[in-house]
């Protein structure tokens, strides 16, 4: 854990239509979809989010439509991972498919704030707050789940597999 990651801060029920609105999905490429990500809440997030920096929100983040275009929005925004206290199941999913690590802590979410200074170590399941100087724990991934996002996603992970047996 070597960077401290700005933090945007979101509160309950951030759905899909807030994530990437409806209007912008006349295109499917991320580089496009991430110019527009968040707009409806957070006017200014496309232009000031940097690489590394951690989305965190309150219950039920990515509600709405099963589209995977928010997960890839917010993934092609070069957002480190999600912390929320709860996902709709369906963004939870599309968020593993395309290799977005997304975590659920509630300590985290209760005591972070917006534009604290976080990092996230993924393999000890320890999330700490460098403003607050400040830790939270939460339950690691499974051994699959950190390859999938290490290899971007659930296709390039089975691409990764079928090569190890030869398949490819």
């Amino acid at each position: 854990m070597t960077n401290q990651n700005r933090v945007f801060k979101y509160e309950n029920n951030i759905d899909t239509d807030v994530i990437i609105p409806a209007r912008y999905l006349d295109t499917s490429d991320p580089k496009e979809l991430a110019k527009f990500c968040m707009k409806d809440i957070d006017e200014d997030f496309a232009k000031n989010v940097k690489p590394g920096d951690i989305i965190v929100a309150l219950n039920n983040f990515g509600c709405g439509s099963s589209r995977e275009h928010a997960p890839i929005a917010i993934k092609a925004s070069n957002i480190k991972c999600v912390i929320a206290k709860s996902f709709a199941r369906i963004f939870y999913r599309n968020a593993f498919n395309i290799g977005l690590p997304i975590i659920e802590c509630s300590e985290a979410c209760d005591n972070i704030d917006d534009e604290d200074f976080v990092d996230v170590d993924f393999e000890k399941g320890i999330i700490i707050n460098h403003t607050k100087n400040e830790q939270y724990s939460y339950e690691p991934y499974p051994e699959f789940i950190q390859e999938i996002i290490k290899f971007n996603g659930l296709i390039g992970y089975t691409n990764e597999k079928l090569k190890q047996e030869g398949g490819r």
